[in-house]
């Protein structure tokens, strides 16, 4: 029996093109189509077979009050299952942007107990940069249809520590082992524009901090590990538990990916601003 390849949490694209071939290695293109209601210009191409990793539908749950609730196990299995995602696979995460909603993917798969993940440094950007070869996406899979992949044996195993819930916020920001920190944009934060999901109030959670998810990017790519250091040694102490949110818990999941390059234990705010902002009054 061949030995796992065991990955790290963020990988070039160099390193993906090497082993693209590789025995039980699984791409996914994590890429969300709309924000806002606004359609993204989406590329027709991908990453020779890349399967779609459906945040909005598949691994988010049904009928949810609020946008990309995370889903039950039972709900992330089957997805995960129908994705022919085994227990020995090795999971690539990318999306069209850089590094955005794929880092949400490398996110849940984690919370729900699948550690071999690691998210594309530079996403498909990079990928397409360095020339490296693409394919046109498939018709079946740009109509969320799975049916053709082998059913995998992933079993979820939901992490707990991962995950903030609105009910423990309150505690969580009067407790100085624990920092909140808000990874929208400095004008949102500060409340000077207005939030761009209608009828949502500004606002912040209090004693939460600002740190906009693109500080921790350079461009496409993440920050070095040393870089994302000096960022959060700069914003909480070594010992703090890090909490993070933004407008609905996207962009937290990319500070979460570099708060996990840089050593730090941290948890998302899953309903973020969208839910905290619904059920407080200013």
């Amino acid at each position: 029996m061949s030995k796992i390849l065991e990955i790290e949490n963020i990988v070039s694209v160099e390193w993906l093109n090497t082993h693209l071939q590789d025995e039980n290695i699984l791409v996914f293109d994590a890429t969300i189509s709309k924000v806002f209601g606004a359609a993204s210009a989406l590329s027709n191409t991908q990453i020779p077979s890349a399967r779609f990793f459906d945040i909005k539908n598949d691994f988010s749950l049904a009928n949810a009050k609020f946008p990309n609730t995370i889903p039950s196990a039972e709900q992330f299995e089957k997805s995960s299952q129908a994705l022919s995602i085994n227990s020995n696979s090795i999971i690539i995460v990318y999306d069209e942007i850089g590094i955005y909603s794929s880092a949400r993917a490398w996110w849940l798969l984690k919370t729900f107990g699948f550690n071999n993940v690691a998210v594309l440094d530079g996403g498909f950007q990079e990928w397409k940069t360095k020339g490296f070869p693409v394919q046109n996406k498939n018709k079946i899979q740009a109509g969320q249809a799975q049916s053709r992949f082998k059913k995998g044996d992933f079993k979820a195993k939901y992490s707990p520590n991962n995950v903030a819930y609105f009910e423990s916020l309150d505690a969580i920001s009067k407790d100085e082992n624990y920092q909140i920190i808000d990874a929208r944009s400095n004008d949102r934060f500060n409340c000077s524009v207005a939030e761009p999901r209608e009828g949502l109030r500004s606002g912040t959670i209090p004693s939460s901090i600002n740190l906009p998810f693109n500080h921790v990017l350079n461009g496409n790519n993440l920050k070095s590990k040393k870089e994302l250091q000096l960022v959060f040694n700069n914003l909480a102490k070594e010992h703090q538990h890090l909490v993070f949110s933004c407008g609905s818990g996207i962009t937290a999941s990319v500070l979460a990916l570099a708060a996990t390059v840089a050593g730090y234990k941290n948890s998302v705010y899953d309903g973020s601003w969208t839910e905290y902002g619904t059920l407080t009054i200013a």
